[in-house]
């Protein structure tokens, strides 16, 4: 029988119904009762972005699934439905990506009886996993469930905050795709990352506090809130740049300070508004040339009382692609002595070259822990890919 729309919106309302912490067993028992499923399981994306957890009974009752060698994982990489046929009772294991606006969640897997998987039912459940994602967010302000089942080992308190500050950990819109990892996973302590979209354009900053642990931590939540609380209240970026040194400044006294990079695209031309304001540094990677892109180096924000910023500009074309890096990153040095900025930083962006924004970051961080010789430190990479306004690409 063909999967109708009445189906559809049955599954629908059920899932948009149910409680914060049922929406998995929701969906479960409708997609039961109207598509015939035997199972349906949630698999959600580690801090790490290297396995995906089951959302089972917790704590940690169920193994992991890597994301490089598994059915699910090739979904999740992809981002495309894939189907894995089951000899044994003739049905198929449908695992679709559960995505929100580009930021990869996990993966839904559905069983279905052979006779069911028909192109209709495909595009109807990767429908239901998109409604999935986002039902996850909303129950995400009243359930711990769905974070915790994100862990494959306790954060610590300065991770906790770093990853509840992020806005998510990658983005897409026609003009652009974003993606981010901050590593040490689940003991990062000074890094982050946030960015802001409006109808015309995107405001990305790249912080990093100074200090270890809690301390750190602390000092980039002040960071990170003042350039909120000045973004929002709709003034420039060497303003809001002004405006969070201070705040800097009046509770630490120039004693601590944080690194940023601030910027501000315009969509409709791709002119991009700098504010560099510490140790992050951005590469670009344009005709399959990789390259660092040098600013005026202007005070760390807190550093002293009252500091002016200025903005500079640079011009961002289609086919960009814009890594952003700590200097955990470039900074990093290998067994024989050489920083990574030297030689491998450029290395390793050309060999990302054919991922995804989304998938770079990973990549590109995976690629440094074999490189550097000492016990990690805290390590950002951010990847934009630009668009431009009028592409009919979407990444």
């Amino acid at each position: 029988m063909a999967l109708t729309v009445t189906q559809f919106e049955a599954v629908e309302r059920a899932v948009r119904a149910g409680a914060p912490h049922e929406i998995l067993s929701t969906l479960r028992d409708a997609l039961i009762r109207h598509f015939e499923a035997t199972e349906v399981d949630l698999l959600l994306a580690d801090y790490s972005s290297s396995v995906l957890q089951p959302v089972t009974a917790l704590p940690y009752t169920a193994q992991p699934l890597a994301v490089r060698s598994s059915p699910e994982g090739r979904a999740f990489v992809s981002q495309e439905p894939y189907g894995k046929y089951i000899a044994q009772d003739a049905t198929v294991n449908l695992h679709l990506p559960v995505t929100v606006r580009g930021d990869r969640l996990g993966i839904l897997t559905v069983r279905l009886p052979e006779h069911r998987c028909t192109p209709q039912a495909v595009d109807e459940m990767t429908g239901l996993a998109e409604l999935l994602g986002h039902e996850i967010l909303v129950a995400e302000r009243d359930t711990d469930l769905y974070l915790q089942a994100r862990r494959r080992q306790r954060l610590t308190l300065a991770a906790e905050m770093q990853w509840q500050l992020l806005p998510a950990r990658s983005c897409a819109r026609q003009e652009y795709a974003i993606g981010g990892q901050l590593e040490p996973a689940y003991d990062i302590h000074g890094d982050n990352f946030d960015w802001s979209t409006a109808a015309d354009s995107l405001t990305l900053t790249i912080t990093n506090g100074m200090g270890e642990g809690i301390h750190a931590s602390l000092l980039t939540n002040l960071a990170v809130n003042a350039l909120r609380n000045a973004r929002r209240a709709g003034i420039n970026i060497a303003d809001q740049a002004a405006l969070a040194d201070q705040a800097i400044y009046a509770q630490h006294q120039g004693t601590q300070y944080v690194s940023t990079l601030l910027l501000f695209f315009e969509l409709a031309t791709g002119r991009v508004q700098v504010v560099d304001a510490g140790s992050p540094q951005l590469w670009r990677q344009r005709n399959k040339v990789v390259e660092r892109v040098d600013f005026e180096a202007q005070q760390p924000l807190g550093m002293f009382d009252e500091t002016l910023y200025e903005a500079q500009e640079f011009q961002a074309l289609p086919g960009d692609r814009l890594i952003f890096v700590s200097d955990g990153v470039y900074g990093a040095v290998s067994g024989a002595g050489e920083a990574y900025e030297e030689r491998a930083l450029a290395r390793a962006v050309q060999a990302a070259s054919f991922l995804p924004a989304a998938a770079v970051p990973r990549a590109m961080l995976e690629e440094l822990s074999a490189y550097r010789d000492a016990d990690p430190d805290d390590a950002l990479v951010v990847c934009l890919d630009w668009f431009g306004r009028g592409s009919a690409q979407w990444h």
